[in-house]
């Protein structure tokens, strides 16, 4: 086999135009655009509302591609395209090889007809997608949700929906070779297929591997295929089967497997499979390596003491999922790097996640993003791209185009350990199905073809292996329309931001997983002032307000900010206080239904990542920037968690201790009540044994008398969990809004020595310091943790890497520290030493 990648250097041009641009493959007509300095940055003010045009005109795309006579001289020569947006007319040497419309599809194309050695000129002509949705939206409406700048019809077409905009997201509809393009050329046969799956009944001694191999033969002859595992380079396992009628199954023993299990479970043991097709003469024909990891992951729906169980479990172990819902980290994918892809990642492995939701709005992701899942513990809920829309299951075309895009796609990810679930959509029975089609809804009979039979059974059909969920919410059992039932399904909860409940209605959830739930915050101030002028930077202005996606977005967040905390004193302290509010929010969550478990099995909040410099519901923002909700969620999501329920009536507070590991732990709890300013009043501390995988009241304190004397606003309480080899879990206990608390100026004192290529920063405070963060005036930093919480005479120190490199006078002149208080008055500076 031979392979010719035909990316790189391209040219683009308006169609009916004769002037052209460079561009690059893979990329989008936007990056082209950009980078030859025709547009200005759509992500800077508002320049998107005057690049709309780019999305209503059809482009065209050439290259000369040059081939020799051995090329031409195999027996097939294809065109393989693993990604057009999305409307697609190819030529070759000017005439019509094909056409494709679906982004999420392969395309294969034979060409050895069509090419000359030499040069040939491949032309790929793009059709815009808007007047196309727009037509046929005009011929029959599909029902669905968008906001007010985003076109109609985006359901009819087999693209990203989110690149019609979101509530979260620019609209900014894109064209283009978005993934790998080649020429593929081969004799007698290739590989079709490898469907990798395992077998458990012998584990842990050992695990047997089958291998069900499928070859597209274009002449006949002798076939055999050989199946080699190995484990860091070591071999494992070997088998040589011969095919017959182009198929052949290998079953391979794996003595003493080494399992994989999710991040904080156990380790990431990652087997390389290769599979050599020969010919009779022992001549390689083709080749596919894939990696897989050894472990079962299902999801466990059983009749319990609430209802029916929602759980995943992993080799035989229910564990507790915590992550978030990832969204396109870029509105143009075709921008992101390996390096972004494994900082998202890594980040996300760092806040003590265990699981990612890709969301039915976006694509299914590259390659590399599961590769990098799978080395880091990350399982994947994969949603099939429906999303907030009715789609036309009627339509016997659109049917055939979506079963072979999810045959596509289960084929491309189903190796990988970190896949636990397929979902078929985003939302729909959350009131857009009904008993027939409406002005707002479609019918359940034609639901229930797309998501009820055609993708269930693609993935049964093709990954017997993983479970298959129709919708995110669902409820199994009775009345689908009751999306949210807490006794049974997943659940979408946003009474907390849309319902505009306090943050204590999370504690009233009992429901079995939460998939969706989430509170927004603006950006920090060096990403503001990327997109914006100095005369934009008030919340209320046109800039601020077009990068708030959400209708409701910057009213909400101001409402819950006056609910909470006193009016900040700048725009910055805005900026920065939405994001310790957003913080507050999911910690209430999150806290909450891990001290459900095992009810609660489950939370994913909304969301992780962004794909435009906004405000939104991710913890990390467009640049990579966590906000205060990430470092909050290393805390909240620990595998050893300490956390307080306080009730003021009473006086008391609960002190529960979970525990997610596969062991039990033997810890200490050490609480500490002072007043506001941070003096000791109380203490005490005590053992607790806290079981495997389970969450435990360990104590309920009576602080009534206290709390008496001082006072809810004049109180906090400060927990401690200390185990042996875990990082130290700690709380805070507030009896009253922080707005109302009787805070002092701190007097924050922070210390700076060198460490290694970073530094390290020691707080200390003379009085209680609430959420403290630190920044660096001009450089960017990653910071070990931020929005700490300072008590007299208990230093904390920070580990302050700067993304390049700086002297520690440097680091000195450019670290600020402050906390809640500075937010509101104006206190002593920070020294620092």
């Amino acid at each position: 086999m031979r392979i010719v990648d035909v990316g790189g250097a391209w040219q683009v041009a308006r169609a009916g135009e004769t002037a052209t641009l460079p561009a690059r493959v893979p990329g989008c007509v936007h990056l082209d655009l950009l980078a030859a300095g025709q547009i200005e940055d759509p992500y800077y003010r508002d320049d998107e509302d005057r690049l709309q045009w780019i999305g209503r005109a059809d482009w065209v795309y050439s290259r000369v591609v040059t081939v020799d006579d051995a090329l031409l001289a195999h027996d097939r020569v294809l065109l393989r395209c693993d990604g057009l947006d999305t409307l697609a007319t190819l030529t070759l040497n000017g005439a019509e090889i094909g056409r494709a419309d679906n982004m999420f599809r392969v395309w294969e194309f034979d060409v050895k007809p069509y090419l000359t050695p030499g040069d040939n000129l491949l032309v790929i002509r793009f059709a815009a997608a808007e007047p196309f949705c727009a037509d046929q939206q005009a011929r029959r409406a599909l029902p669905g949700w968008s906001g007010p700048k985003e076109p109609g019809g985006r359901a009819w077409l087999r693209k990203e929906p989110c690149n019609f905009g979101w509530d979260w997201g620019p609209v900014l509809v894109t064209c283009g070779i978005w993934r790998a393009i080649a020429l593929v050329a081969f004799d007698t046969a290739r590989l079709a297929d490898v469907h990798l799956t395992q077998d458990h009944a012998q584990a842990p001694e050992r695990v047997i591997v089958r291998a069900a191999i499928a070859a597209e033969t274009v002449r006949d002859a002798a076939l055999t295929a050989t199946v080699a595992i190995a484990l860091d380079g070591a071999p494992a396992a070997e088998a040589t089967v011969p095919l017959a009628d182009g198929r052949a199954d290998a079953a391979l023993a794996v003595d003493d497997p080494r399992l994989w299990w999710p991040n904080n479970l156990g380790a990431q043991p990652l087997y390389t499979v290769t599979v050599t097709l020969r010919d009779a003469a022992g001549a390689v024909l083709d080749a596919a390596t894939k990696r897989i990891g050894l472990r079962t992951l299902r999801l466990d729906r059983h009749p319990d003491q609430w209802g029916e169980s929602f759980q995943f479990v992993v080799n035989g172990v229910p564990f507790f999922a915590k992550g978030a819902n990832w969204i396109p980290a870029d509105t143009f994918a075709p921008r992101l790097t390996p390096a972004d892809y494994a900082r998202l990642l890594d980040d996300a492995a760092a806040a003590n996640m265990n699981m990612l939701r890709v969301w039915g709005g976006g694509i299914y992701e590259d390659d590399l993003f599961y590769a990098l899942c799978d080395e880091r513990g990350l399982c994947v809920w994969q949603d099939f791209m429906f999303a907030c829309s009715t789609y036309p299951a009627f339509d016997d075309a659109f049917m055939a185009n979506v079963r072979a895009e999810a045959a596509d796609n289960v084929r491309r990810l189903r190796h990988h350990p970190c896949l636990a679930l397929w979902c078929g959509n985003n939302e729909l029975e959350q009131g857009l199905v009904g008993p027939e089609w409406t002005a707002h809804q479609m019918s359940w009979e034609d639901y229930g073809k797309l998501f009820d039979a055609l993708l269930p059974s693609v993935v049964a059909a093709l990954d017997p292996e993983r479970d298959y969920w129709p919708c995110s919410p669902h409820t199994p059992h009775g009345d689908r329309a009751q999306f949210n039932d807490p006794t049974q399904g997943d659940a979408h909860l946003w009474s907390v931001w849309h319902g505009r409940q306090p943050f204590e209605w999370y504690r009233t959830c009992a429901h079995r997983f939460n998939s969706e739930f989430g509170f927004q915050s603006f950006p920090e101030p060096k990403t503001v002032y990327g997109y914006t002028e100095p005369r934009d930077r008030n919340v209320t202005t046109w800039v601020m307000e077009h990068h708030q996606r959400s209708g409701i977005g910057n009213t909400v967040i101001m409402q819950y900010m006056l609910d909470w905390f006193r009016l900040p004193t700048s725009f910055e302290d805005t900026l920065w206080l939405s994001q310790i509010l957003q913080g507050m929010a999911m910690k209430y969550a999150v806290e909450h239904w891990r001290r459900a478990m095992p009810r609660g099995m489950g939370t994913l909040y909304w969301q992780l990542n962004d794909c435009w410099p906004a405000a939104s519901w991710a913890s990390i923002d467009y640049h990579g920037r966590w906000k205060a909700l990430h470092h909050m969620a290393r805390a909240f999501n620990a595998p050893l968690l300490v956390s307080g329920v306080e009730d003021i009536e009473k006086g008391t507070v609960e002190v529960h201790v979970t525990n997610d590991r596969r062991a039990a732990r033997a810890a200490r709890v050490i609480w500490t009540l002072t007043d506001a300013w941070g003096v000791p009043l109380a203490d005490g501390d005590f053992a607790v044994t806290a079981p495997a995988l389970m969450s435990t009241l360990a104590a309920t304190l009576d602080l009534s008398g206290y709390l008496e004397a001082l006072g809810p606003r004049n109180a906090l309480l400060w927990l401690e969990l200390d185990a042996e080899d875990e990082p130290r879990s700690t709380n805070l206990v507030l009896f009253a809004r922080p707005k109302h608390l009787e805070l002092a100026d701190p007097g924050i004192t922070a210390a700076v020595a060198e460490d290694g290529d970073a530094f390290a920063v020691t707080l200390t405070a003379a009085r209680a310091a609430l959420w403290c963060w630190l920044e660096l005036t001009d450089a960017d930093a990653r910071f070990s943790d931020n929005f700490v919480h300072l008590r007299p005479g208990v230093p904390v120190t920070v580990r302050l890497a700067p993304a390049t490199p700086l002297s520690r006078a440097d680091v000195e002149r450019q670290l600020r520290v402050r906390s809640l208080v500075e937010t509101y008055a104006v206190g002593a500076p920070v020294s620092t030493r």
